[in-house]
């Protein structure tokens, strides 16, 4: 926290009255403010740059260490502009550690998924966890929660009384994922959250994929300026033209940096300016193979971006879209240190990260004690539903033998969900779900011990052979979420869950073949991230024996509850069609024998 005192020091400092604590000799500053290359020095007090010269001697002393940078390029530390980080399955520490060594030293996000569980006010313990990792967090509080439209249950629905509260708190840096529709519907939780906003100067953020023409008026007329979904680059170069700080999105599964890159490359250079980077949703094993921001400036130079223009998008242009330039984002006197030592612009190898002023990494050999905090009882405790019965997961219905038509989920990509009806067998008064007709059980339960909500669904794209899979790490509501194709391993996949406090399982022949414990919140882990790959690797590998053809079972499955993606989704309340903004019936009709 800033104070009188502190900036009197880092006056004095930057006059040299004060000497630098640490310093970074002989290396080309990569300058994202003027796109130039040039031979500097870097002096830092205090987590603050307060000369970027080529003689800074005025600023040390005996006590400065210094770091040898000669032969290297100094790179601003790298800036993710919309990231869900609990989707990583990583505690705040774990997820420094696989980060922060590959150049990102700051991340925009909401802690909507944290706020699922814990609430506004249970960020104290993450902000706590945060202030101890050497990474930062620009937070936005959400516009509201749940997301899910109609709404489902989570443990903590932020209201306009929450902004009112926290947006004038230091930790809030403006409106997180405010999505078209709530703006659409003049939601009036959203409606308030938006015009606190605008009379606060807070930045809006938001999320309005597959929009166009008066779809993309009638959103920025709420005052939003960032937008991290775009689906092609048509899309994203009209976002652009009309004004809007576009953001390209490379995250495990939805890859969209090759395509939106186009609207640089091959519409309107200028664009570029306007452009920065967000992985949105990751993994561990994606981040130990390819690394993370840096991965995506090194894809865009590939694609035939500059490397200062690509070093620009993953820095500067993101910065001063979600309005904290003032912190980060370059290399300058008063800037935070967060600072790369890079090999070269063209390569992008992250050699040295110093960020928050303290040297983390050098010469890739890690610098930095990375300790878990102990955990709250509240944090830790969250799964609260009695065990399940094989019988609670049946799909009962008024005949007893005969046929049902249902509607199904039918995933045909991981973020594209269509109708898709079959005629399935009814016995003994349920729907019987069929491995030949490719259509599997899958049910939501509500998991906070608010009110016992349990909704089914029938889904199919997911060639489900045997066996059960279940999750409690499931944004946008975290309730637990079970399918599959046997009563029993579903029963037994829901209870494993349920008796260790969440997870992720895999269920075969009343066996389970897989778990990754997720103890925190229901929804991350404190294993290291190369812990954590194996347990991912172990899970993916069983899922796939139960049949399914999918790239990652249990990823498509946590997305299940999410409303906005089109166009069918289910949570707790029901199976929904986003298209109609509406619960339906998956049970079409009925035929006895």
């Amino acid at each position: 926290m800033l104070t009188k005192e502190l900036l009197s020091e880092y006056i004095d400092a930057g006059a040299a009255k004060i000497k630098a604590d640490l310093a970074i000799m002989g290396g080309t500053l990569i300058n994202v403010n003027t796109g130039e290359y040039y031979l500097a020095d870097v002096a830092i007090y205090k987590g603050r740059i307060v000369a970027v010269d080529q003689d800074i001697s005025d600023y040390l002393d005996d006590h400065t260490q210094i770091v040898d940078a000669k032969g290297k390029y100094l790179a601003p530390g790298l800036i993710d502009c919309h990231i869900h980080v609990e989707c990583s399955k990583m505690s705040m520490t774990r997820f420094a550690q696989a980060v922060v060594p590959h150049g990102t030293t700051s991340i925009v996000t909401g802690f909507d998924e944290y706020i699922s569980v814990v609430g506004v006010d249970g960020l104290k313990e993450i902000f706590e966890e945060v202030d101890h990792s050497p990474l930062k967090v620009f937070w936005g509080l959400p516009y509201k929660t749940p997301y899910t439209i109609p709404k489902s249950t989570i443990a903590y629905d932020v209201t306009s009384q929450d902004h009112e509260k926290y947006q004038n708190s230091p930790r809030c840096w403006g409106v997180w994922e405010t999505v078209r529709e709530a703006v659409q519907t003049k939601d009036p939780t959203t409606m308030a959250a938006l015009v606190l906003a605008r009379n606060n100067h807070q930045a809006i953020f938001g999320c309005s994929p597959m929009a166009h023409g008066k779809e993309i008026n009638e959103f920025l007329m709420s005052g939003v300026r960032v937008d991290h979904e775009s689906y092609d680059h048509k899309e994203f170069m009209e976002k652009a033209r009309k004004g809007v700080h576009v953001v390209i999105r490379e995250s495990a599964v939805t890859k969209f940096l090759k395509e939106n890159i186009k609207a640089i490359t091959e519409g309107a250079a200028g664009i570029a300016r306007h452009t920065s980077f967000c992985s949105d949703d990751v993994n561990a094993r994606g981040i130990l193979a390819h690394g993370h921001l840096d991965h995506m400036v090194r894809l865009a130079i590939a694609a035939g971006v500059s490397p200062m223009t690509a070093i620009q998008m993953a820095t500067i242009n993101g910065a001063e879209a979600c309005k904290i330039d003032d912190y980060v984002g370059s290399i300058a006197p008063g800037k935070d240190a967060d600072i790369l030592l890079v090999d070269q612009p063209g390569k992008f190898n992250v050699e040295s990260v110093i960020s928050k002023g303290k040297l983390v990494t050098l010469n890739g050999k890690n610098k930095f004690d990375y300790q878990v905090p102990e955990r709250s009882e509240a944090l830790m405790h969250t799964v609260k539903h009695p065990l399940m019965k094989a019988d609670d997961f049946k799909y009962h219905v008024a005949i007893q033998n005969g046929s049902a038509q249902v509607e199904t989920i039918n995933s045909i990509g991981p973020f594209v969900r269509k109708r898709r009806d079959v005629t399935l067998n009814v016995a003994n008064g349920v729907v019987e779900p069929s491995t030949e007709k490719d259509v599997a059980l899958v049910s939501v339960v509500e998991r906070y011990g608010i009110n016992g909500n349990h909704a089914q669904g029938f889904i199919s794209g997911w060639n489900f052979q045997k066996g059960a899979i279940a999750t409690t790490a499931a944004p946008d509501d975290n309730n637990l979420v079970v399918a599959g194709v046997n009563y029993d391993d579903m029963a037994l996949a829901a209870n494993t869950l349920i008796e260790r406090g969440g997870g992720q399982v895999v269920v075969i022949d009343g066996q389970v073949v897989a778990y990754l414990a997720l103890p925190v919140a229901g929804i991350a882990s404190d294993l290291t991230p190369e812990e954590l790959a194996q347990k991912e690797q172990e899970l993916e590998q069983s899922a796939q024996q139960i049949g399914s053809k999918l790239p990652d079972p249990i990823f498509y499955l946590s997305f299940l509850p999410i409303t906005a993606i089109p166009d069918l989704a289910i949570t707790d309340g029901g199976n929904v069609d986003y298209t109609k903004l509406r619960y339906f019936d998956p049970i079409l009709s009925l035929k006895e024998k």
